[in-house]
């Protein structure tokens, strides 16, 4: 007799996602006229009006938040998650001067448990909203021989938009200008590989208290969204360059927006260390080298402007309570970041 198979022995159950889709909607209900489709669609439909933008350029990136979506899940932590995958696509496109539009999100698991499905899309949507997009559509896979039960992964794709004539890309930049650090809340996406090796080895380390909160919850805290603080001074030509501090610490981030024959001098001694790289450094006995390039260490993005400028735009950030300062200068050489000094471990 010859087995008969069917959608349920796979392992996938369809009415649950169907069930759980259907309760999506509520999460991207908007009253942007420029979104044409109904959740359920096959495709997301954007209408390309951009008020106020003469010559429109799409601005286009990918994301997803690395291993910290690991600790997120198994801390019961799902919408601190979503969050950084939102702040840092956003902050990805700001840095180019873009706003944010329009987002979609791809969820792949082991099996979908209604209600956690239904917080990410919430919260994915919720950390949209607050910055002035929307989600409009995306993915959501059962991947049973994937992914085991409980198992998820996230990922999202946004789309923004900027004036031709006001893309920041470091062209601008040139030697004399100012190396400012708009401060990080923490640790945002990066360096949860090295965090989550510390975590094994040295358990102990999850009983400290970090600024007054149990650690996990510093470790956990989401990614900064600097769009907001940033707003106003897109689209002005007070900005030289813009580079968002992830992977790779500063070194390998500012050098991606360095003219020819510059380089930046950035004074360690500057940068203030927050008290979470302390404790990692201290219990992980990392050397300073892969500290840097590991992690932000407090600076979420580096802003490049004119001397004669610097001084109003850290004032109108720290307005924004966004914590601004110095951490170096621009000056001739070959695209490379030049460290100076120590870093500060008091």
């Amino acid at each position: 007799m010859t087995k008969e198979f069917s959608y349920k022995s796979s392992g996938v159950n369809i009415d649950a996602a169907d069930a759980a889709k259907r309760e999506m909607a509520d999460s991207m209900e908007t009253n942007d006229t420029r979104i044409l489709n109904r959740p359920g669609a096959f495709a997301s439909l954007f209408e390309a009006k951009f008020p106020g933008v003469d010559n429109p350029v799409l601005v286009l990136k990918a994301e997803e938040p690395g291993s910290k979506q690991l600790l997120a899940f198994e801390q019961d932590k799902v919408e601190g998650v979503c969050f950084d995958l939102i702040n840092h696509l956003i902050n990805d496109i700001i840095v180019m001067g873009a706003k944010p539009e329009v987002v979609l999100d791809i969820i792949l698991c082991g099996k979908i448990e209604k209600e956690i499905v239904l917080r990410i899309v919430r919260s994915i949507a919720e950390a949209s909203r607050k910055q002035g997009c929307q989600l409009i559509g995306g993915e959501t896979s059962e991947q049973p021989r994937v992914l085991p039960e409980g198992g998820y992964m996230l990922n999202a794709s946004i789309l923004g938009v900027v004036d031709k004539s006001k893309i920041i890309d470091g062209s601008r930049i040139q030697a004399g200008d100012v190396v400012l650090a708009l401060a990080s809340n923490g640790l945002h996406t990066n360096g949860y590989s090295l965090v989550r090796k510390l975590m094994e080895e040295r358990p102990e380390m999850m009983t400290e208290t970090i600024d007054g909160e149990p650690f996990m919850d510093v470790v956990l805290r989401p990614h900064k969204c600097y769009y907001q603080e940033l707003e106003d001074l897109l689209g002005t030509s007070l900005i030289h360059g813009l580079a968002h501090i992830t992977g790779g610490g500063i070194e390998g981030n500012l050098n991606r927006i360095l003219p020819v024959q510059t380089a930046a001098r950035i004074d360690l001694e500057h940068i203030r260390v927050p008290q979470i790289f302390k404790t990692l450094r201290r219990y992980g006995n990392v050397d300073d080298k892969d500290m840097l390039r590991t992690f932000n260490m407090g600076v979420g993005i580096t802003l490049i402007s004119s001397k004669n400028e610097a001084d109003s735009i850290r004032r109108h950030l720290e307005s924004k309570g966004c914590e601004t300062y110095p951490i170096g200068e621009i000056v001739e050489g070959d695209q490379t970041v030049q460290y100076v000094n120590s870093l500060s471990w008091d």
